[in-house]
């Protein structure tokens, strides 16, 4: 499998992973634009873009985009997190082309019809209702809410139903113009491609029509971590509820080392939460632990859904789980979770859609894909002093985030729970 790169006259960046041995190609484009760039009155959009982009262009109906792509047994689709957007297919390789030009149709030809918006705006509304309905969605939106306090990296992706009416088809225009522009978008293809091919393809739809760069981006605060507490009674069977710390920023040292954490702490059936709250006592039927990156921050936290009965004896397990963490760590932990790192990643090679996920999120984060020697590399340098600090600097040196949801009545207060922690703060740590 080679991996090969080149950038268009425009900006737009195109990198390809060939494996010869596919009949199917898995490609995209990804754009370095998320919830997170909204402006206030922004709020949703660019999740609604996302939608919008399906709804016909000046070419093709709704109905003609989704015929034309599955008359060839291809499927396309989208999706926004908080720093990105991604648009992709999946097609044999013969019908790349007809995917390359699908593709870009929706994303500089979107007509962007006032009946088709009005329409995907309810569809929205629905969407935001079904998730407000869902605790398990709830309790997540609110965690973020609470640990990145007023900032749009905290808001959820969504957006809210009263900023969701507001937008209009010229406002989805300015907003395409700002942030769809070559500087940030990376195309990847990853299957049964050929680069130079490919690089013609992009080049023919995307090399005139996506401008180099766009008006002037709004500077976005730095994320700063502030932590903070949420709860929210209901009338359910289980309470949901989310303990967290701030994390680490994909870019700093200890971001792999935190990964490696979360997974011997909450990662699976062999991780301490797991054995200790679930099979030794009963306590849930879910627990795990969950690092997630940002660009310039992170959380790191655990969440679990238990029975009102049980809620007053599972936090404490919790906690003195964390404690624990942070004063030992086996090197036998540490060399499993590595080995279920490193055949995630090699699984993760056999799928193109997942190998051109991971190069896409690589290009935009670091400029080039990263080898997985070279993550193997840093993993292997990770030893139990390294993750027995962190631990420290994370559970002790950070305010806790709390967010519940469902009888949540005996739920201690987050100064009982941070007074809960057993061990002392240690000096903070170069990164």
């Amino acid at each position: 499998m080679t991996v090969q790169s080149t950038r268009l006259g425009n900006g737009i960046t195109v990198v390809t992973e060939t494996m010869a041995h596919l009949e199917s190609v898995a490609l995209g484009v990804w754009v370095k634009a998320g919830s997170r760039d909204e402006t206030d009155n922004e709020h949703g959009m660019a999740h609604l873009l996302e939608h919008m982009a399906f709804k016909g262009t000046l070419r093709r109906s709704a109905r003609q985009i989704a015929e034309e792509i599955e008359n060839v047994g291809g499927e396309v689709n989208a999706a926004t997190s908080t720093e990105t957007t991604s648009y992709y297919a999946r097609v044999l390789k013969a019908d790349v082309g007809l995917a390359v030009d699908i593709l870009a149709d929706i994303l500089t030809g979107s007509a962007f019809d006032e009946a088709e918006l009005e329409r995907e705006k309810h569809v929205i509304l629905q969407e935001i209702g079904a998730a407000d309905d869902t605790p398990d969605d709830v309790v997540f939106d609110r965690f973020t809410e609470a640990a990145f306090r007023n900032q749009t990296i905290g808001r959820p992706i969504l957006g809210t139903p009263e900023t969701v009416r507001s937008f209009s088809a010229a406002q989805l225009r300015a907003y395409l113009a700002r942030h769809y522009t070559g500087d940030r978008i990376v195309v990847v293809a990853a299957g049964a491609i050929e680069h130079d091919a490919f690089v013609r393809m992009v080049e023919d739809r995307f090399g005139s029509t996506i401008a180099p760069t766009g008006t002037q981006l709004r500077s976005i605060p730095k994320a700063v971590y502030t932590g903070g507490d949420y709860r929210e009674k209901r009338d359910l069977m289980d309470a949901q509820v989310v303990i967290g710390f701030e994390g680490r920023a994909y870019q700093v040292r200890d971001f792999y080392c935190s990964q490696l954490l979360a997974n011997i702490l909450g990662g699976g059936m062999s991780s301490r939460l797991f054995q200790e709250v679930r099979e030794k006592r009963g306590l849930c039927y879910s627990v795990y632990a969950f690092h997630w990156g940002f660009s310039d921050s992170g959380v790191f936290g655990i969440h679990a859904a238990t029975g009102v009965d049980d809620l007053a004896e599972l936090v404490p397990v919790i906690l003195t789980e964390l404690g624990k963490v942070a004063d030992h760590v086996d090197v036998s932990e540490i060399n499993r979770s590595r080995a279920q790192t490193r055949a995630g990643l090699l699984m993760a090679q056999e799928s193109p859609a997942a190998r051109a996920s991971q190069i896409a999120r690589q290009m935009l984060l670091f400029g080039r894909p990263v080898p997985n020697s070279e993550l193997m590399e840093r993993l292997d340098a990770i030893t139990p002093e390294r993750l027995t600090d962190l631990a420290h600097r994370i559970f002790f040196n950070t305010p806790m985030t709390v967010s519940a949801v469902g009888p949540v009545d005996k739920l201690m207060n987050t100064e009982t729970m941070a007074s809960g922690l057993t061990g002392a703060p240690r000096p903070a740590a170069a990164e």
